[in-house]
């Protein structure tokens, strides 16, 4: 996975600024996600950034211990105000290097730190495209979060058995960006494009 911590600021920053641009018109829109429409990919991103800020303090309880398959993640009316700032605690629990070390919970599983770090930036890379792609906005990551989450779906796709983290993977020519790359790994075509 990553021999350093990374700091999730910049990504975190990066999927909070889409956030604020989808419009109420845009919630119902489709996503690359498989069944999950623009509100349902917000209502995710909201419940892992909560479920990996207490993962990242060490803070286990019911944030942590809930499979994200348990139900379709939806948003309230506040998600406006929450969504940003559950991004930006999550950022501030991961810049604390014992995040990185030792056991803790995500999604009801106990791992490692550094791979619960790993799955973390992994899940903002690829949920801030799904929501980049969904809304027709432009979407850069973060490059050391990009390397990253790439790091570890190309291990995960490579585990005997395992055909990708979240659905079986996308084949991509080997000298595409890195971005499309990924997203093949995680089991999305990168060049979805929004339904006309």
């Amino acid at each position: 996975m990553t021999d350093t911590t990374l700091d999730l600021g910049p990504q975190t920053r990066i999927v909070a600024r889409l956030a604020e641009a989808v419009t109420d018109a845009q919630l119902a829109d489709e996503t690359p996600c498989p069944r999950y429409a623009v509100r349902n990919v917000l209502g995710h991103l909201l419940g892992l950034a909560r479920a990996f800020r207490d993962a990242g303090r060490k803070d286990l309880g019911a944030t942590t211990d809930t499979a994200p398959q348990d139900a379709l993640p939806d948003i309230g009316p506040g998600w406006r105000e929450e969504l940003p700032e559950a991004l930006d605690e999550l950022a501030e629990a991961w810049r604390d290097p014992a995040a990185w070390t030792g056991a803790t919970r995500a999604g009801g599983f106990d791992m490692p730190g550094e791979v619960t770090g790993a799955v973390a930036t992994d899940e903002l890379v690829v949920h801030g495209w799904d929501l980049a792609r969904a809304t027709g906005r432009p979407y850069a990551p973060d490059p050391a979060a990009l390397e990253a989450a790439h790091a570890f779906l190309l291990a995960a796709a490579e585990d005997p058995g395992r055909s990708g983290v979240f659905g079986p993977v996308v084949p991509v020519p080997p000298d595409a960006p890195l971005l499309d790359r990924t997203i093949g790994l995680s089991g999305r075509d990168p060049g979805w494009t929004r339904p006309v």
